[in-house]
């Protein structure tokens, strides 16, 4: 906005002196004062044609930009929706191996807290029971599901899901 009215005050200073310098000539005022007005009248033609230019260019690529973030803002969408179809789908896989190894409701209930990261007293206090329960009912869960502890119950829900190549260790061996 402040460019389109910069351009339009120099459109305006250029016809206002392309009108006085048309008087000057009638009136037959020195020839170095019709130069220096004629010379207003084009660096304000000048500027305001840049100004108009460089409006028009800021315009078509903000109208580009508007388009790419619209696109964008559609592919996330479809990116959160094929999300939420995974993670209901991964829940469904993770129920199934709760089933499997027959873990009571109450322990996939905690089964599903440890695998979302929560502490035995955060579980304890949101299943309101006693801390000591939770370790129990977690240490039934590892056993079940014959593993060492809970960053190994993790592992196995993961393991499936990353590539086997993915990373490789560089070798330690001294030459």
């Amino acid at each position: 906005m402040k460019d389109k009215l910069i351009a339009a005050t120099l459109l305006i200073i250029m016809v206002l002196n392309f009108f006085d310098v048309i008087i000057d000539l009638k009136l037959g005022v020195p020839l170095w004062h019709i130069f220096s007005e004629s010379l207003i009248v084009a660096i304000s033609a000048a500027g305001a044609i840049y100004l108009f230019r460089d409006i028009r260019s800021s315009t078509a690529n903000i109208n580009v930009l508007k388009q790419k973030l619209a696109h964008s803002k559609k592919e996330l969408k479809n990116i959160s929706q094929t999300m939420m179809d995974a993670r209901h789908e991964y829940s469904g896989v993770i129920q199934t191996q709760f089933s499997q190894w027959a873990l009571t409701r109450s322990e996939q209930e905690v089964a599903m807290l440890l695998l979302k990261g929560l502490s035995f007293k955060e579980i304890s206090a949101l299943r309101n029971t006693k801390e000591k329960t939770v370790r129990q009912q977690a240490s039934d869960i590892y056993s079940k599901a014959d593993v060492e502890g809970r960053h190994e119950f993790a592992a196995w829900f993961l393991e499936d899901f990353m590539q086997q190549n993915h990373y490789q260790p560089k070798s330690t061996a001294i030459n």
